[in-house]
């Protein structure tokens, strides 16, 4: 089994529910192909005596359990009936209802199955974060009532850094070590920087969607890690075609299509004239929230002034998207990119999208919001985040150019510490901490 830090969240919640009487069932939501229902079959096998998976669309009929009378112990009964061979037990029993969005009345009854302190519930469902109404699928049902303050939500994504460190054999030990140089702020010693400079572009060329790690790391072989990829690429749109309503098909999927290439060109903000030629967000506008609702781009927006909060500075219509797997987007790049990559002789304008799509991936997993800072045409600062009560600039670079932007944000606004992320060693300069590229992960 693959090490996944939402497990200790799964055990959290558990803990929750039986020690303190939590009212409420947990909504795994993310992205398709990222482990949502491994890791709670994992976990209900593992925490429970008893595990019970009722999946929507293999098992259609099952949704007539939840008609009707919404009496938790009702419904226990029913399910007893069609899983015989379970041993149904309070306290003692989860109840996994993926693929929910194709029951209504499931997700209404949560609000009374999770009142019921002795049976747990978990529910998922492929692109949950998508409203009623946004979904052209014919078989997602509109629940009657959304069982507001019933639902834990949490939101997994593909693997990180470490959890791709420890797929490949190494221990919390290894990675402790590996802290205390940021901590202390010295230099890596530099084979092991060089090691892990190297381990960093390969978490890039492969990503972290569980099925190509685990493939990856049985086979050795990226041809094929990038087999499996190919495959989660055709379902990410087939998702769209089957998904998205109406013409807005055709749209989501251009705007899809053209991120990696936006990226690539440097573009300052997203673009929709990249997309067609001429138009406006009042064309496309509805695509993007698609794209972002379905979680398959994280955004991240210019804000007017680096002050918190981050969010009321927003400018809306000044963005830029970023492909939730990097690895899937090399692999749209083509695998002489990925070559390209792993050998660091990658050069031009994409070798920095793939390094700030990277970024921007580890810092959405860090659960970090994602916004930039661009002052005029020749400064930008590619992240600010908020951290420890103030705004912390992070700028990326591909090598390790001269930082113009944010020696000027240190001057303008004077934070505590500003991070220089590059292809190289730990650097302190005063507030400036440069720091070798995989380091964001302790950030």
């Amino acid at each position: 089994m693959l090490r996944r830090k939402a497990y200790e969240e799964l055990l959290k919640w558990k803990e929750r529910r039986h020690k303190n009487g939590l009212k409420e069932s947990l909504l795994i939501k993310g992205a398709r192909q990222v482990g949502k229902s491994y890791l709670v079959e994992e976990f209900g096998k593992s925490e429970y005596e008893t595990f019970v998976e009722i999946n929507f669309i293999k098992t259609p009929e099952l949704k007539a359990v939840f008609l009707g009378d919404k009496n938790p112990a009702a419904i226990i009964n029913k399910l007893s009936i069609y899983f015989p061979d379970k041993k149904i037990m309070p306290g003692k029993t989860l109840f996994f209802l993926d693929e929910i969005q194709n029951c209504g009345a499931a997700r209404t009854a949560i609000k009374f199955l999770s009142a019921d302190l002795n049976y747990d519930f978990i529910a998922s469902g492929s692109l949950l974060g998508l409203e009623y109404g946004e979904d052209d699928d014919e078989n997602v049902e509109v629940p009657d009532s959304i069982p507001v303050g019933y639902e834990s939500p949490l939101t997994m994504y593909s693997m990180d850094f470490e959890e791709f460190l420890w797929a490949k054999g190494y221990k919390d030990e290894q990675i402790g070590y590996l802290k205390t140089f940021f901590d202390s702020g010295s230099k890596v010693p530099d084979e092991i920087n060089g090691k892990f400079e190297s381990l960093f572009r390969e978490y890039m060329v492969v990503g972290g969607m569980p099925e190509v790690v685990d493939t990856y790391i049985k086979t050795n072989d990226y041809n094929e890690a990038i087999r499996v990829q190919n495959k989660i690429i055709v379902d990410y749109q087939s998702d769209i075609a089957k998904h998205a309503r109406g013409n807005q098909k055709i749209k989501v999927r251009a705007c899809y299509d053209s991120v990696p290439k936006q990226l690539a060109r440097e573009l300052k903000r997203f673009q929709y004239s990249f997309v067609e030629k001429k138009q406006t967000g009042r064309k496309y506008r509805d695509s993007i929230k698609w794209l972002k609702d379905s979680s398959l781009v994280n955004p991240c927006y210019n804000v007017r002034e680096p002050y918190l909060p981050l969010m009321a500075n927003e400018n809306e219509e000044q963005f830029k998207l970023y492909i939730n797997d990097t690895g899937l987007m090399t692999q749209m790049y083509g695998r002489e990119t990925k070559i390209a990559i792993l050998n660091n002789t990658l050069k031009g304008n994409a070798k920095g999208a793939v390094y700030e799509n990277i970024i921007s991936e580890c810092l959405i997993k860090r659960g970090y919001n994602l916004h930039y800072y661009k002052p005029d045409d020749d400064h930008e600062i590619e992240f600010i985040i908020e951290k420890d009560g103030e705004v912390v600039p992070i700028e990326v670079k591909a090598g390790n150019a001269a930082s113009t932007s944010l020696n000027g944000f240190i001057k303008s606004f004077s934070p505590s510490k500003a991070y220089k992320l590059i292809s190289g060693n730990i650097g302190i300069a005063e507030e400036k901490i440069s720091l070798p590229h995989y380091m964001v992960m302790f950030i």
